[in-house]
Order: structure tokens, then C-alpha cells, then sequence
């Protein structure tokens, strides 16, 4: 194929592949690592996440078999307890090692580039508004009051159940975590990594008998807007919508 008819989809399979013969060499200066962790030092609250308790739930395969995606929701909330596990179950502490804190979903190198943030439409004992999951302390920081939904729902491509949903996670890539060690190819994991994280949020939803659906198509510059991000450091890749599901 003519490399002028190539399209930017093409183009970054072509420039992210290893081959044997042609891998590329990157000097240490030309990615930067990120820092590890990310907190918000100014948050306006801090809540430490309420203990994980999942026993009783779905077993394994009933949750494989059931799992769909979910749009329709009732106007209940989600409790703080279903939330704290729908966060474990995504980017919970499994395991420490060193400085390495070992996640319930899978990353390329250990090295975690996304960031979870929730936007909590009706969650019990949160106030409506944006928080960050600091992972380090397994706790959310609160960084913004209000109700962002319907702006969160026009980013999303005007679809309603961001709106409807009972909470709404935001999911960002800091590649610089990523790219000092896999340069090019960091961007295929980052993705990867993302889709580790919202099919574990799809399961563990459908074992807590709650709606789910994750989506991928957003007005990028938007979310990262409503987030307070810049779209280049740190930048918005997937969300998820959670609550009870409408009969």
C-alpha cells in the first residue's frame, strides 16, 4: 500500500511493531517516566474506601454466561459498599512488592498507566461529583463538586445512560508511566490495560446483580475538560457506566 493512502489506524500498527530485524532505538532521553502514583493533594475530601467483603456473590462461570451490556437504568443508587468492590475488583491492591503495588487487572510491565476517576451521579454517602482514586491509599479524593452528568452524557456522543447511570467511571492514560520503558509499542498496552480494567468492571457488576456498559466513543477534548486534565500527559481512554438495571 501506497504510505500516502495509509490511514493513521495503519500507520500505528506499522510504527508500534517489533520485527527482528528492524527494532527501533530510542535514546533515554526521549520518553520521560511519569510519576507512579497520582494524587490531588488539594481535594476538597478525602474518604478511605470501605473494606472489600465479596463473599456470597456470583460464582465464575454464572457471571461469564450473564454478562451484557447494560443501558437502561433505574434512578437508585449505587452503596459505597458495591462501589469499593467494583473498585477493587478493577484496581484494587491484590499484592505488594517493593514499591510495586500488584493490581486485580493485568498490565504490561507492572506498570498500571491508567488512572481511574468516578464521576457519582447517586452513590450512598458520596456527594455528587467527580473523584480520583488514589490508588496508593486506596481512597477518593474529591476534586469536583457537582453534577457533570449531562455534560459527561453530551461528550459521550449524546448517549443518556451516562446521565442515568448510577455512578460513571473515567478511565486516563498517563503514558509517560509507560512509554520510558516500551517507547512506541507502550500504546498498544496502554490499551490493552484498559480493556483488562473494564471487563473486570463488567464482571464484577454482573456478580453485584448490577447494570454495566463500557464505551468508547466520546469526544475526547471534552472529557478531559470535564476531568481537568490536558489530553496530553494524561488523557481520557474508556469509560464505564454502572447502576441498577431498569425491568
Amino acid at each position: 500500500m501506497d504510505e500516502e493512502k495509509k490511514g493513521i489506524g495503519t500507520r500505528f500498527q506499522d510504527e508500534t511493531k517489533y520485527l527482528r530485524d528492524g527494532m527501533k532505538v530510542y535514546s533515554s532521553d526521549v520518553f520521560e517516566r511519569a510519576e507512579q502514583y497520582k494524587h490531588y493533594p488539594d481535594a476538597t475530601k478525602v474518604l478511605p474506601l470501605p473494606p472489600v467483603r465479596p463473599e456470597g456473590q456470583a460464582g465464575f462461570w454464572d457471571t461469564i454466561i450473564n454478562r451484557r451490556s447494560q443501558r437502561d437504568f433505574t434512578k437508585e443508587p449505587l452503596a459505597l459498599d458495591e462501589l469499593a468492590l467494583l473498585i477493587f475488583a478493577t484496581q484494587g491492591i491484590t499484592e505488594k512488592w517493593g514499591d510495586t503495588m500488584f493490581r486485580a487487572a493485568p498490565s504490561a510491565g507492572a506498570l498500571y498507566p491508567i488512572e481511574t476517576y468516578i464521576h457519582a451521579n447517586r452513590v450512598t454517602g458520596l456527594d455528587c461529583g467527580i473523584y480520583h482514586l488514589n490508588t496508593a491509599r486506596q481512597a477518593l479524593e474529591f476534586i469536583r463538586p457537582g453534577d457533570c452528568s449531562p455534560s459527561l452524557a453530551i461528550a459521550a456522543l449524546g448517549q443518556d445512560m451516562v446521565r442515568d447511570s448510577a455512578a460513571v467511571f473515567l478511565w486516563t492514560a498517563i503514558p509517560g508511566r509507560s512509554t520510558w520503558k516500551y517507547h512506541e509499542r507502550a500504546y498498544r498496552y496502554i490499551y490493552l490495560d484498559a480493556g483488562h480494567i473494564g471487563q473486570n468492571l463488567c464482571l464484577a457488576a454482573t456478580a453485584l446483580g448490577l447494570g454495566c456498559c463500557t464505551i468508547g466513543a466520546f469526544f475526547d477534548t471534552e472529557v478531559n475538560e470535564i476531568i481537568g486534565i490536558d489530553g496530553q500527559n494524561e488523557t481520557a481512554v474508556y469509560l464505564g457506566v454502572i447502576g441498577t438495571v431498569q425491568e
